[in-house]
């Protein structure tokens, strides 16, 4: 089995950003360079509490990484600087790098703020190389905020992702369909897109160290092994993943969320921060002219429970904040608990639809009128 032809002749670049929120946070922080830098709260200021957003180069030599909690990681790394996340402003600079991608193509599919890929088979400006579009990509990028960003190149996404992560920082890395099969035999089991740290012990278990040997495995015996990702397994180290750039899909919720550190603790603050919330979420969705028909709450507490309720209408929400900030009020009020404290915060909307589109009621019989 081999990937088809006409696959092979796609040009996809995953661009990744380098630890992209302490890069903003050295860039903008000058006195934060040349240090251990943690994005996340400083656990000595909220009882041990915390989780790392992410972290430089020289801290994460020091064993830290994201989604470790953060006391530990300040065990790991005792001088490190902890910076607040500020999303708000990460956003900001996501959207600047992404007005660049939308120079050389419109075919993006995001994968998070600092992650995304491109086709640009066709670009808008007649270039054959990719290469040379990765490297005018990388040149703009940084001239424009002064940040750094390692991609890879190949005709699917599984081997642009591979590639990207092959050379960074600050990388280029091109896998051609020629050189896919050696590439993928010599790379380490770990080193699979989605082959994660569960899985990891079971696969050495079964004598699967490297691409090679996962190559041997048949089919049946990955799927046995495995489920549907033996099948994914089994394609992908055949170099076979016809996945497009999903650039036009259809936006399916709309939300805002906030971490609030020190936590609230009344219910004054909890009401401002969603009616803020709210606020925020209904510009959003007049902005993309959609409305929806179920709202959400997400809540968690200081000890890291967190609570999802939604409430779902028949017809759509009416896209005003008060209306948004009633209803998540009511669902708010009916799962808090005495002194709790809340640490995070989310609305979001979903059921989306366009405003073109509307329910109407319509008269089933004649004397059947508005009165």
């Amino acid at each position: 089995m081999q990937p088809a032809a006409k696959f092979t002749q796609r040009k996809i670049i995953h661009v990744d950003m380098d630890a992209f929120y302490a890069s903003i946070e050295e860039r903008d922080h000058p006195e934060f360079k040349g240090h251990p830098l943690i994005v996340a709260q400083d656990p000595r200021k909220t009882g041990g509490r915390g989780v790392v957003t992410t972290a430089n180069y020289i801290a994460r030599q020091t064993g830290v990484h994201s989604a470790m909690n953060a006391n530990e990681a300040l065990k790991l790394c005792p001088n490190a600087i902890f910076k607040t996340p500020d999303f708000p402003r990460y956003r900001q600079v996501s959207d600047q790098i992404h007005a660049i991608f939308h120079e050389y193509t419109d075919k993006i599919e995001t994968v998070a703020f600092d992650e995304a890929y491109l086709d640009i088979t066709e670009n808008k400006h007649h270039i054959h190389s990719a290469v040379q579009v990765a490297h005018a990509i990388q040149a703009e990028i940084f001239d424009q905020t002064h940040l750094t960003c390692s991609t890879g190149i190949s005709y699917s996404k599984f081997l642009a992702k591979e590639a990207s992560d092959f050379r960074k920082p600050v990388g280029v890395c091109v896998i051609l369909p020629e050189d896919a099969h050696d590439f993928l035999m010599a790379l380490p089991i770990a080193r699979f897109r989605g082959v994660g740290k569960k899985t990891v012990p079971k696969m050495h278990e079964l004598g699967i160290l490297t691409g090679a040997d996962l190559y041997q495995r048949s089919q049946l015996s990955l799927i046995h092994d495995f489920g549907k990702f033996g099948y994914v397994l089994y394609q992908r180290v055949r170099g076979i993943d016809e996945r497009p750039v999903e650039y036009q899909r259809e936006r399916k919720s709309i939300g805002k969320e906030r971490t609030y550190g020190p936590p609230l603790t009344t219910t004054g603050e909890v009401e401002n921060q969603l009616r803020r919330l709210a606020e925020m979420v209904a510009q959003t969705v007049r902005q993309k002219q959609r409305h929806g028909k179920t709202l959400v709450l997400k809540l968690r507490d200081s000890d890291f429970n967190t609570i999802t309720k939604r409430v779902t209408q028949a017809d759509f929400i009416a896209n005003e904040a008060a209306v948004y900030y009633e209803l998540a009020l009511e669902i708010y009020q009916s799962v808090a608990r005495d002194d709790e404290q809340v640490r995070l915060l989310g609305i979001t909307l979903t059921g989306l639809a366009p405003q073109t589109f509307e329910e109407l009621k319509l008269p089933l019989f004649e004397g059947d009128q508005p009165r």
